[in-house]
């Protein structure tokens, strides 16, 4: 993972995603590019008639704040040893994020921006998403692998090769495999030719599948989930809920990796 597409806002969660990718730039000899966006659509209103205007003044003073911000980072930056670029946009943050990460390795994220769902279904890259005052530790010392036997799950390993590679201990959690799915040991062998060597865990299910999941993650220290991404449609998950969405929305751990 060289190419480290950065999300970049002036909330709370800012530092904690900042330094994990420079983290993961510095492992990898990498590049980070920060998005800075300001969503013209926003400035945009109806009047009683129907009619569309736009808000030009307050519009102004966003782009010159977020400009100012852009200008922030660079100088933060200038002076570190990971080298970087500043990239400003003006579309909605998924669509601005979609647009950015064609020729990225990956994209990082906080719970806390709200857009890690969206993101993983507009994007063909993975989405690493950290807690909102938490790094993750590059290398990780504990790693989780969730597997199902699904495409989504075998997407997911591949992306995190480069983040499993080097982690100090590699867990394979299962609950049960789909009925047309791989084995898990499908997914050892798969780890073991990239030279990591993985523990299967055979999880007894206690409650549902990602109640399950996140106490086995708990019980082995995971600092990192790797998972597959809305395996059912999005409109399955938001009326009957789902792995993907309890992870992003309940679960406690530290940080996902997320592919669709």
């Amino acid at each position: 993972m060289r190419s480290i597409l950065i999300y970049a806002d002036r909330g709370p969660s800012m530092p904690a995603r900042l330094e994990t990718g420079l983290s993961l730039a510095r492992a990898n000899g990498g590049h980070v590019t920060l998005v800075v966006d300001t969503p013209v659509t926003r400035f945009m209103a109806m009047d009683p008639m129907g009619g569309s205007f736009l808000a030009t003044d307050a519009l102004q003073q966003a782009l010159d704040d977020d400009d100012a911000y852009a200008k922030q980072l660079q100088d933060q930056l200038a002076g570190g040893d990971v080298p970087f670029d500043v990239l400003r946009s003006e579309a909605e943050p998924v669509d601005a994020l979609s647009s950015a990460s064609r020729l990225a390795d990956v994209v990082v994220l906080s719970r806390l921006t709200g857009l890690a769902g969206e993101v993983a279904i507009a994007c063909r890259t993975p989405v690493l998403i950290v807690e909102d005052n938490q790094v993750l530790p590059i290398p990780a010392a504990t790693a989780c692998v969730g597997w199902d036997g699904g495409d989504e799950s075998a997407q997911a390993l591949r992306n995190a090769i480069p983040l499993l590679r080097n982690c100090g201990t590699v867990h394979v959690v299962t609950v049960q495999e789909k009925p047309h799915g791989r084995p898990g040991a499908d997914a050892l062998r798969y780890l073991s030719r990239h030279g990591i060597n993985a523990e299967m865990h055979d999880l007894a299910r206690l409650g549902s599948t990602e109640e399950t999941i996140a106490k086995g993650v708990q019980d082995l220290n995971g600092q990192l989930l790797v998972m597959g991404a809305y395996g059912h449609s999005r409109m399955r998950q938001f009326l009957f809920g789902g792995v993907t969405r309890y992870f992003l929305e309940q679960a406690k751990v530290p940080a996902l990796l997320l592919s669709h």
